[in-house]
């Protein structure tokens, strides 16, 4: 048994036993290897339209070079719903009617939490893409669930040096009221004050996803007089927040970090609306100009005459990440693909990284820069690439944190 299955042996051990359906069930002589994905298309398609696409394309570059471990990769794509237990649901079907190989995908942290549950309790093997909550491959991790993207945890410590930099006292926090955004909260709080004994959060805004009254969380962020402001919501939450805090001088003469706001898909739609200076986690496609990026982005305007988002990149990495994984596994049998993901080195539009064997979680970074305007539109400057392995705590930690809650 790996290290990992022993440090969750007795975290399975409390599980209600359920008939076990393993997620290679299927005849390794398939012709195809079923990936079976699902996601939030609908309630999320800012980011999910590119994030498909981007799979699309390593799909067809993979098919094209004869496939892997000798099958074509299928994709069978599912929309989980935006809700937990619709994707539970979702990827039930995928594994018991459409005989998937694996699973792949969701966005949103407690969607990504529901269908870990579900992967370690149906032994299936999951590569969660998306979501970000650290409880994925931390609290609630399990032997069957790896993730790709760089988590809550990671972001929050790469804006962390500019936020202890910055030397203010008194913080706003503004995030998301559902797992992810509690989670990012909970992180920035417990590592600034780590590094600023006497810093004060004087508000905590937590408007519901989706549902941001913008006016009164600027207005209320305004009220309490902050030197600096914590931010980590997305999508039309941020364009509304952004826009508001714009028209009332709520960003006048404060300091920002922001999780997210870099990201085209978010930082596109504010046009000249951006919040100039905030420092911020994103993806400046324009100024990356490392040979596996070059190849990635000319490979995606010629097959869809447009420039590529963050999303892009997951999903292309997504499907690369589960083509490396069986080719060194030789199948898509699930031991032998969880054995597979541990140490696996895998060469994405960022570059290299790897999936870490004592918490499953990969090591692709993340750019950091500073929000500006040109020619009308927001932009990343003074963006610098941060590697996910400089800002992941050791194992040991990991080990710690699994048994212990966030404060």
């Amino acid at each position: 048994m790996s290290s990992f299955r022993t440090a969750f042996a007795l975290a399975l051990l409390c599980c209600v036993p359920v008939l076990c359906i393993a997620g290679g069930a299927r005849a390794q002589g398939a012709a195809t290897i079923k990936i079976g994905e699902l996601n939030s298309y609908k309630a999320q398609p800012a980011f999910l339209e590119p994030y498909r696409k981007g799979m699309e394309l390593a799909v067809e570059e993979i098919n094209g070079a004869g496939g892997v471990a000798g099958r074509k990769l299928e994709l069978v794509v599912r929309d989980d719903g935006g809700n937990p237990g619709d994707a539970v649901r979702v990827a039930e079907e995928l594994v018991t009617r459409e005989k998937v190989d694996l699973l792949a995908g969701t966005f949103l942290s407690h969607i990504g939490l529901a269908v870990t549950e579900f992967a370690g309790r149906r032994k299936v093997f999951f590569l969660a893409a998306e979501p970000l909550t650290d409880k994925i491959t931390w609290q609630n991790g399990n032997a069957y669930t790896y993730r790709l993207r760089t988590s809550t945890y990671m972001q929050v410590a790469m804006l962390l040096p500019a936020a202890i930099a910055a030397k203010k006292k008194r913080w706003a926090l503004v995030y998301p009221n559902f797992e992810y955004g509690q989670a990012a909260a909970a992180i920035f709080k417990e590592q600034l004050r780590a590094a600023q004994p006497d810093v004060e959060f004087v508000t905590e805004q937590a408007p519901p996803l989706g549902r941001i009254d913008a006016g009164a969380v600027a207005q209320a962020v305004d009220d309490a007089k902050p030197d600096a402001i914590f931010n980590a919501l997305f999508s039309a939450d941020l364009a509304k927040f952004a826009r508001e805090g714009n028209t009332r001088g709520t960003f006048n003469g404060r300091f920002a970090v922001s999780l997210l706001s870099g990201e085209p898909e978010y930082l596109d739609p504010l046009r000249d609306e951006v919040p100039v200076g905030w420092i911020v986690t994103g993806y400046p496609w324009y100024a990356i100009e490392t040979p596996e990026h070059k190849a990635f982005i000319e490979a995606y305007r010629r097959k869809f005459n447009d420039y590529p988002r963050f999303g892009s990149v997951i999903g292309y990495s997504t499907i690369k990440s589960i083509a490396a994984g069986i080719a060194k596994a030789g199948s898509s049998d699930t031991d032998k693909l969880l054995k597979a993901f541990e140490n696996l080195k895998v060469v994405g539009p960022f570059g290299p990284f790897e999936y870490r064997a004592c918490d499953h979680q990969a090591t692709m970074g993340a750019y950091v820069g500073e929000l500006a305007l040109r020619d009308g539109k927001g932009v990343m400057v003074d963006a610098k690439f941060v590697d996910g392995n400089t800002v992941l705590p050791s194992c040991a930690e990991v080990a710690s944190r699994r048994l212990r809650p966030q404060n």
